[in-house]
């Protein structure tokens, strides 16, 4: 083992694969934070760094597991955690298609190509992340494995996707800890249980550029779903709700959070066909953060759009 080994040895997850069972460990005190898994799916694997178009891929068909974990230690590195992980997809039989640290992959062009859990759920630091892909050939077909670990001040992070073989041959996703479950799953009935139970849900996959407040191109899965919960809902109205970092001014920051909740909602209506009025736009800035300033991880966390009910059957939300 390479010397930075020693920083990530400890307990465990275990990922079964579609045809054979394969056990990565993780670090000492790794939570599994968010899981989604799809039978008879295709992932988008990336096999080569940003050209400036587009980064290289394979279309993975099949099984798709997909994890996020994080550690919450600060003395982890990327290069430890890629080097643990790494080694034993290759002890298990895998083959290298592509690997790349940061500025080698394409930067923020490269981590905003590749399918990858939002904040804060997968946090990616665009100053130190690396990307490993891998492929093993089976008797059910090829099987694609691929890593993405970053870290912040406090933590490692470490997203893990399976994905290919026969779809029907695949066990759930389970982790060697008695008990553990993820924090958050990303399902389809996730957004429409916030708005009824909570009456807010946060649209954690959105992408927009540094200051701008046009989204990226792209599909969004939370627009998707919010678009089919409005149109099965036409009686519920809701408000778009855009917050900022404390980065400049409050004055600033209001307007590019409304823009970006404008954005949000011209999307819905053009791109989603969801009825105008059933939507609203506005802007808080850094007023309502959901973490502290302090850290870029914080910052990250609370630049985002936000879903609020506002409200139902015809009758406003708060009467």
């Amino acid at each position: 083992m390479k010397s930075t080994k020693h920083i990530v040895a400890g307990v465990l997850a275990c990922l079964p694969m579609a045809s054979t069972a394969m056990d990565l460990k993780l670090p000492n005190g790794a939570q599994l934070v968010a899981e989604a898994l799809e039978n008879s799916s295709s992932y988008r694997l990336p096999t080569g760094g940003w050209t400036g178009k587009d980064v290289a891929s394979v279309s993975a068909e099949g099984r798709v597991e997909k994890q996020a974990w994080k550690i919450s230690s600060s003395r982890v590195t990327t290069l430890g955690l890629l080097d643990m992980m790494r080694d034993q997809l290759v002890e298990d039989g895998y083959t290298r298609l592509y690997e790349c640290e940061t500025a080698a992959c394409g930067g923020f062009d490269f981590r905003f190509s590749v399918d990858i859990f939002p904040e804060p759920i997968m946090h990616v630091d665009l100053g130190d992340f690396r990307y490993f892909a891998a492929q093993k050939e089976t008797e059910d077909g090829p099987q694609y494995a691929s890593l993405v670990v970053s870290k912040s001040a406090s933590a490692g992070y470490v997203q893990i996707v399976q994905a290919g073989g026969d779809p029907s041959l695949g066990l759930p996703l389970t982790t060697a800890t008695k008990g553990a479950r993820p924090t958050e799953t990303i399902a389809q009935g996730s957004l429409s249980e916030s708005l009824e139970n909570k009456g807010h849900f946060v649209l954690d996959d959105l992408v927009f550029a540094t200051g701008s407040s046009a989204l990226a191109d792209g599909d969004f899965a939370t627009l998707a779903a919010l678009a089919d919960y409005l149109k099965a809902n036409p009686e519920r109205n809701v408000a778009l709700v855009g917050h900022t970092d404390s980065e400049g001014s409050l004055t600033d920051n209001i307007a590019l959070s409304k823009k970006r909740a404008r954005s949000v909602a011209a999307m819905l209506v053009n791109k989603y066909d969801v009825p105008e009025a059933q939507l609203s736009a506005e802007g808080m800035g850094f007023l309502a953060p959901r973490a502290s300033n302090l850290t870029n991880e914080g910052r990250a966390q609370n630049r985002r759009v936000e879903v609020i009910m506002t409200s139902i059957n015809g009758y406003a939300a708060n009467r």
